[in-house]
């Protein structure tokens, strides 16, 4: 017996506007008895072929389509799909000068739940989908031998896993161990990245040309680099050219990476500050004592996980960009990010014009920033856009 799943009535709409997920509620049957990330054909209520997709039985989004024609799901589909993903990225996407580079970004590069990042010659994997589960080895295989590495490293230690039934997975799936530290170029800038342990696959790469950017505003500048992780912004201010550099950040363990960054990079020690400090309290702690800035980075962790946040997620966006504008100096530039995808564009620009108001500042925005074109976005699928910005000017 083929294995179907039929939609209800009127529910194809999303799918024919190449959407690729399929939600328990539209469902209206299922034959066949498919297994969890196995291949089915998705049909609509009258019988017609909309596609292809994987099953996921214990997932709210019970189908994410591979394919929206009759072609095969097998080795070559996959051989295909990330051969089109490595041509996108060819440059000027990427420049001889970056050897960090995302290559294949899940539903955006029409492969829904796998991600593969490489640092130097190393990839790095992850698998958050019954699909990609499913065709993991297969996957491998692929990967092996179109992209020259030295090793697959995977890092599906993700939550979302528990949604799909299935356990979380970590370690070496290919080839030669990774170092604990691999070395990589960005736009010509050193960075240390652990794949091991890092955030995501190690480091934040869809930040790569935001920090360019900062790197051609910084010369000269007081900048103050919030959130700062492993110094991706901080080592950019200081390879502009930055006065010097305040990093800030909770967690000494990343401050120290930091500072191995820094080190990498040949800047002098009197060019940078470490603080270990709850940003929040810092930066009230800054305004006490009356600490002004030229340039400051906002780059917080995910304020909003789920829709039901957006009330209390967009309190604390509007207070760090409240108080990081009066510290900024008249003509000083202000980088502030949001990478919670429930967090809608407009919205973001509101909380950042009531956070004006209310520090009394004149704000002007320069540009709208967002991810790296190594993280594309499909016309039929914006929740792929998650990472905003603004760089915005106070007077």
């Amino acid at each position: 017996m083929a294995k179907q799943v039929i939609l209800k009535q009127g529910r194809e709409r999303s799918v024919v506007r190449r959407h690729p997920w399929i939600f328990t509620g539209a469902i209206q049957k299922v034959t066949g008895s498919p297994e969890r990330g196995e291949t089915v054909d998705l049909l609509s209520a009258g019988g017609q072929l909309l596609g292809r997709g994987a099953w996921s039985p214990q997932s709210q989004m019970s189908v994410r389509m591979w394919t929206y024609t009759d072609e095969q799901i097998d080795g070559e589909f996959f051989s295909k799909k990330i051969s089109e993903a490595i041509f996108l990225r060819t440059p000027p996407v990427i420049s001889s000068e970056t050897s960090g580079v995302r290559l294949i970004h899940s539903e955006s590069d029409g492969l829904p739940g796998i991600t593969v990042d490489r640092y130097g010659d190393w990839l790095v994997c992850q698998f958050s989908t019954a699909g990609s589960v499913y065709w993991k080895t297969t996957i491998t295989a692929a990967l092996q031998k179109i992209i020259p590495c030295k090793g697959i490293f995977e890092r599906s230690d993700l939550s979302v896993l528990k949604k799909e039934g299935l356990g979380e997975s970590a370690g070496l799936i290919w080839g030669e161990e990774p170092p604990e530290v691999i070395e990589i170029l960005e736009d010509g800038r050193k960075y240390g990245v652990n794949i091991r342990g890092g955030h995501k696959t190690g480091f934040y790469l869809d930040q790569r040309e935001n920090r360019s950017l900062v790197e051609s505003c910084s010369k000269d500048r007081q900048v103050l680099d919030c959130f700062c992780y492993t110094g991706g912004f901080g080592v950019a201010a200081l390879s502009g050219g930055a006065a010097h550099a305040t990093l800030l950040d909770s967690s000494g363990p990343a401050l120290a990476r930091a500072e191995m960054n820094i080190t990498l990079n040949n800047v002098p020690e009197e060019k940078y500050t470490l603080m270990e400090a709850d940003v929040f309290q810092a930066l009230r702690k800054f305004r006490t004592e009356n600490r002004r800035f030229d340039l400051i980075i906002l780059d917080p962790p995910k304020f909003v996980e789920s829709r039901n946040q957006i009330d209390k997620g967009a309190r604390a966006y509007k207070d760090i960009n409240m108080i990081a504008l009066q510290l900024l100096n008249p003509g000083g530039l202000l980088f502030t990010f949001s990478c919670s995808g429930h967090m809608e564009d407009m919205l973001f620009q509101k909380i950042v014009a009531d956070a004006a108001l209310d520090a009394e500042r004149e704000v002007k925005i320069l540009r709208w920033l967002s991810q790296a074109p190594d993280h594309p976005l499909i016309t039929g699928f914006p929740e792929g856009k998650y990472l905003k910005g603004l760089m915005a000017i106070a007077t």
